[in-house]
């Protein structure tokens, strides 16, 4: 063991014993508070744009498969061809192996209208390959429809509030076209994802309702909803299959072309801002980085001021500037390693705290969650603890030069 270290490892932070000086109680309390913000930002960051996310990809399709017809008929427009499309990927193994699930959807914008109220809204209908299991885990009453009940709707809280209706009651479904086309469906379920874009624009249904009034067949939809088993490569999935569609109409086996998007498309604007988060995190972790710094300059400029004998002593003994440099800097790491370990116990706990008992609560109307949402990366919080101290080390050598200027025959005068 070198001897810098020996020596390090036996002094104290302060003469006085204890924790140190209220100089160095101050700092040690800035250092702790700031490893706490950058915590806190970090899991609130994470969480927010995991629950965000998980939404999103829980409450639309991750690819869909739409009609590319650009000619002039209104009734070949933006409709899409199960059977063609299902076969096609059903004959490549491998592809069809990275999918959790597949369903035919429909959609229609309609106005919803009670005695006293009315809305408008679009209606999704999907067949029995859609994955209920998101919104059977958000229902507040009821149940969803029953597979080809074409007269079953589950609606938001936030719209059964509007309309004034409950489990059991029925509406009256008027969609516009060339002529007015008028439904009577009957809610089976009312649900709350707390996710407004969603909550306050689409009722659910089994497809049927909609093939019905579009007078369609069993075959014919809006889009195809395909769900990845891996959303970590949406957008070569999706090109994949579009490469599929494309070879399948070279060789005539479907009937038309088809564009295939994934969810990253058509919800730019949410991706974008999520996106937006992590400037703020660096930037939230840059400016608390900043104040560790300034805060252990200053910590190791009072723990060499209270030191000047014991420096101008060993320099009489022959150690050099970089030797006794070397000393206060392992001595300032233990004001470094001793603010960790109480801020990454102090930040960790409270974040389990919240993400067990939801303390911070939010207006879901806002922030589309009614509570903070926590999501503790360790590795994350790990490598944020690697680059204070890497960090913290670098700018501390700079001010620690002064130890150059403090002359042995100087300080042993004044004993």
């Amino acid at each position: 063991m070198k001897w810098e270290w020996f020596i390090a490892k036996r002094l104290r932070l302060s003469e006085g014993g204890g924790s140190g000086s209220p100089s160095l109680g101050i700092a040690l309390a800035g250092i702790v508070l700031s490893v706490v913000v950058m915590i806190f930002s970090i899991v609130i960051v994470t969480g927010f744009k995991n629950e965000i996310t998980g939404k999103i990809y829980n409450l639309d399709a991750h690819i869909k498969v739409s009609d590319a017809y650009m000619g002039d008929d209104p009734k070949l427009y933006n409709t899409v061809n199960y059977a063609e499309i299902s076969n096609v990927i059903r004959s490549d193994s491998v592809f069809s192996e990275k999918i959790r699930n597949f369903s035919l959807v429909a959609e229609k914008s309609a106005v919803l209208k009670t005695d006293n109220e009315f809305k408008g809204v679009i209606l999704r209908g999907a067949d029995s390959g859609y994955d209920w299991t998101y919104l059977t885990a958000h229902l507040l009453q009821g149940r969803v429809p029953a597979a080809n009940a074409a007269q079953e709707v589950i609606i938001s809280k936030t719209v059964a509030s509007e309309l004034g209706v409950a489990i059991g009651d029925k509406l009256f479904a008027y969609f516009i076209g060339e002529k007015v086309k008028v439904r009577r469906p009957v809610v089976v379920g009312i649900f709350s994802t707390d996710f407004d874009a969603f909550d306050d624009n689409i009722i659910l249904c089994d497809i049927s309702l909609l093939q019905g009034v579009n007078e369609w067949n069993r075959d014919t939809g809006n889009y195809l909803a395909v769900n990845m088993r891996n959303l970590n490569h949406l957008h070569q999935d999706a090109l994949q299959l579009y490469s599929l569609l494309a070879t399948a109409a070279y060789k005539e086996d479907v009937s038309a072309m088809y564009n295939v998007a994934d969810t990253h498309s058509y919800n730019t604007s949410f991706f974008s801002w999520l996106g937006m988060l992590d400037m703020n995190v660096v930037i939230i972790l840059t400016l608390m980085i900043i104040v560790a710094m300034f805060t252990l300059v200053a910590a190791l400029l009072m723990i060499i001021l209270e030191r000047i004998k014991f420096i101008g002593v060993i320099k009489a003994q022959g150690a050099t500037n970089a030797s006794v440099r070397r000393i206060f800097l392992l001595l300032t790491g233990k004001l470094i390693i001793r603010a960790l370990l109480i801020g990454n116990a102090l930040g960790i706990g409270l974040a389990l705290v919240q993400q067990h008992f939801h303390v911070i609560r939010l207006n879901p109307e806002a922030y589309y969650m009614p509570w903070v949402p926590i999501s503790i990366n360790l590795w994350a919080i790990a490598a944020l603890n690697v680059a204070v101290i890497v960090v913290s080390y670098v700018s501390l050598i700079a001010p620690s030069h002064i130890i150059s200027t403090i002359k042995p025959t100087t300080t042993l005068r004044y004993e």
